[in-house]
C-alpha cells in the first residue's frame, strides 16, 4: 500500500494552502471563462458574466455550506464555530446550485437579461466545475463509496496515486467521487454537441438537458456513497433531490414544448440585443 496525496499543495507565509482550495478555484474560472465566450456568442455584453460572478460566487459558497450545515448539525451544535471552518472541505453542491440560480434569477430581472438564455449559457460550464471540483473531494478523503479491494480498483485500471488515496478508515473504497467526475465531463462534451446543432434545442433546453443528465448520475452515484448528507436518519438528501429534478426536468421540457409552441431557438450567431427580454 503506497501513501496517500497530500492534502497540502504547498504553503504560503506559513498558511497551507489545501489542494481542495486550489482544485475548486480552478473549476469556477475555467466555467467562468467559458461563460464568457459563449455569453458574447449569443450577443450579450462582455461583462455580464463576470459582474453576476461577482456576487454569485461567495452566495454559492455560502448555500453550499449552509446546505451542508443544516443536514449535519449534530457536530456543529456542538462546536457551532467549526460552521465557518471549510479548510477540510463541507460544501453540498447542490446548496450552492439553488443560492447561485436564485441570484441568478434576480440579476436577469434587474438587467432585463433573459434568465433562460443565461442559465443555457452556464449550464455546461457548471457541469465541467463540478466535475473538476469532485478532484477536490478526492484530495479530502470526500464522497466515497462502500469498501472494496484494491484488486478491484486495479482492474478499473486507475494509476496508482488514485487507489493509494482511495484507502480510507481502514479499507479501500469505491471511488464515488471519480465515478461523478466522469459522468459530469461526458455531459459537458454532450451539451456542446447539443448546443452546435442548430434548431435542436429551444432556449432553456440546455439548461433542461443539464437538469436532466447530472440529477439522473447523481441521483445512482449518491446510492453509493457512505457519507452521504441524511433526512430523517434513512432518506438521502441529495438522492431524494436528484429524484425530484429529474422528474421536473421533464415535466417541465414536455410542458414548455407543448404549451409554448412560440418558444424561441437557442441561437449562438445572433451577436445583438436579441437577448433581452
Amino acid at each position: 500500500m503506497g501513501e496517500p496525496v497530500n492534502r497540502v499543495a504547498f504553503e504560503l507565509f506559513g498558511i497551507a494552502i489545501y489542494w481542495y482550495a486550489i482544485i475548486i478555484i480552478s473549476g469556477v474560472v475555467i466555467a467562468m471563462w467559458l461563460s464568457t465566450r459563449e455569453s458574447l456568442r449569443v450577443g450579450m455584453r462582455q461583462d455580464d458574466v463576470s459582474d453576476f460572478m461577482l456576487v454569485a460566487l461567495p452566495i454559492a459558497f455560502i448555500g453550499a455550506r449552509l446546505y451542508y450545515v443544516l443536514f449535519n448539525l449534530e457536530p456543529y451544535i456542538a462546536e457551532p464555530m467549526q460552521v465557518f471552518n471549510i479548510r477540510s472541505g463541507g460544501l453540498a453542491i447542490y446548496g450552492g446550485l439553488i443560492a447561485g440560480g436564485i441570484w441568478l434569477y434576480i440579476y436577469c430581472q434587474r438587467h432585463f437579461i433573459s434568465t433562460w438564455t443565461f442559465l443555457d449559457i452556464a449550464a455546461p460550464s457548471v457541469l465541467l466545475a463540478q466535475g473538476i471540483g469532485r478532484w477536490g473531494n478526492f484530495m479530502n478523503h470526500e464522497a466515497f463509496g462502500g469498501e472494496t479491494t484494491r484488486a478491484f480498483l486495479e482492474k478499473l485500471h486507475l494509476p496508482n496515486f488514485i487507489i493509494n488515496n482511495m484507502y480510507i478508515e481502514g479499507a479501500y473504497r469505491q471511488p464515488t467521487f471519480l465515478y461523478e467526475s466522469v459522468w459530469n465531463v461526458i455531459g459537458f462534451v454532450l451539451l456542446l454537441f447539443l448546443r452546435k446543432k442548430t434548431g435542436l434545442l429551444k432556449q432553456g433546453e440546455v439548461f433542461l438537458s443539464y437538469i436532466l443528465w447530472y440529477s439522473f448520475g447523481r441521483m445512482f452515484i449518491e446510492g453509493m456513497r457512505t457519507d452521504s448528507l441524511y433526512l430523517f436518519s434513512s432518506i438521502r438528501v441529495s438522492q431524494l433531490l436528484s429524484l425530484l429534478l429529474f422528474i421536473g426536468g421533464w415535466i417541465v421540457l414536455i410542458w414548455r414544448r407543448k404549451k409554448q409552441t412560440s418558444l424561441k431557438e437557442y441561437d449562438r450567431s445572433r451577436g445583438s440585443n436579441e437577448y433581452l427580454i
